[in-house]
């Protein structure tokens, strides 16, 4: 089953799938929007960790589950279910978020033996914060329609220290009828949620962003990199950028360079923050999507490649922030 739904296209809703949808949205809507009613969690990594702990820290208790058990003792330490598997989560909690990796660790989770979709309860509210091809998550929608299910997609910006602040951007995609009550969970989370529009929306935002992201990292590292060869204290390089017309998140926010701003990657020999490996998958994604509709993306594809060489030097578990050493160290490039 997880292999035909990587692979099926994505086609509209037919008039009766529109019904049955209809049908699952009219079950969700009748929750009470305040209620502090349980919330499951799947997926407990950098990202999905701060984020779960923003929901317990708004009242909200909070079923768990992660593939690495350790991840789940914490949250066991300050109150938190945590379950043995998705579908458990699904059996206790009809409001359910998710922060996964990638294509397969999502359709595992939704679509696997033990997946959420085996156990959900008809008019659950399903919030994918996983950063996936948006062609999967409109799959993962069908999937979970046939169940009476509503999925949303809800991909973040903002990296670690956002989450642990509860300052994410949220761009979501699904029936607009249920914007208002996955905000209700998402604001808890973030200081923007944004309706993008159907499902896979949110996806097509957050790649557009991420491939964007990575061309201005590669281009801030490469500029401090220079600047630095050119004899220019790397703070003083950096003030300048940042009241200049180069500025940019990856300048001002979360410079590259090390020594040059505190609380970021660079800071810490680029430990924790956004991984190199999981920049090159959603620049992987874009790839993809730009082969689809045939657009061009030149810098989008030269950074898909500056990061892959980078997984196979080494830097795969790094910050992507760590192109700047990588660049530093690569003379031949």
């Amino acid at each position: 089953m997880a292999a035909a739904l990587m692979l099926r296209a994505s086609v509209s809703l037919l008039p009766k799938q529109r019904r049955v949808y209809a049908g699952s949205i009219a079950m969700v809507s009748s929750r009470a929007m305040a209620s502090k009613t349980p919330v499951g969690f799947v997926g407990l990594g950098n990202m999905g960790n701060p984020m779960a702990k923003n929901l317990i820290k708004h009242g909200y208790p909070v079923i768990a589950y992660d593939v690495f058990p350790e991840a789940c003792k914490e949250f066991q330490d300050v109150g938190a279910q945590v379950t043995d598997s998705p579908a458990d989560v699904a059996e206790r909690a009809d409001r359910i978020i998710t922060m996964l990796p990638s294509n397969p660790n999502a359709v595992e989770v939704y679509t696997g033996n033990s997946g959420i979709l085996k156990k959900v309860k008809k008019g659950s509210l399903l919030i994918d914060s996983s950063t996936i091809d948006p062609a999967v998550s409109k799959e993962l929608a069908k999937e979970a329609e046939k169940m009476g299910a509503v999925f949303m997609d809800a991909p973040v910006s903002g990296g670690v220290g956002a989450a642990r602040a509860g300052n994410l951007t949220f761009m979501v995609g699904g029936v607009e009828q249920e914007f208002d009550a996955a905000k209700e969970l998402l604001t808890c989370m973030g200081s923007h949620v944004i309706y993008c529009g159907e499902v896979g929306t949110g996806q097509a935002a957050k790649i557009c962003n991420n491939m964007l992201l990575a061309i201005s990292m590669i281009g801030t590292a490469e500029a401090m990199n220079l600047g630095i060869r050119l004899g220019l204290d790397p703070k003083l390089l950096a003030k300048i950028l940042n009241m200049s017309s180069g500025r940019c998140w990856s300048s001002d926010t979360y410079n590259p360079v090390p020594g040059v701003m505190e609380g970021v990657p660079s800071a810490n020999n680029y430990q924790g923050g956004f991984g190199t490996t999981l920049m090159a998958k959603d620049l992987g994604l874009a790839q993809m999507s730009a082969t689809n509709t045939k657009t061009p993306v030149p810098l989008g594809s030269l950074a898909h490649q500056v990061y892959r060489i980078m997984c196979a030097k080494g830097y795969a578990q790094k910050d992507f922030s760590s192109v700047f050493q990588f660049l530093r160290e690569e003379e031949s490039l």
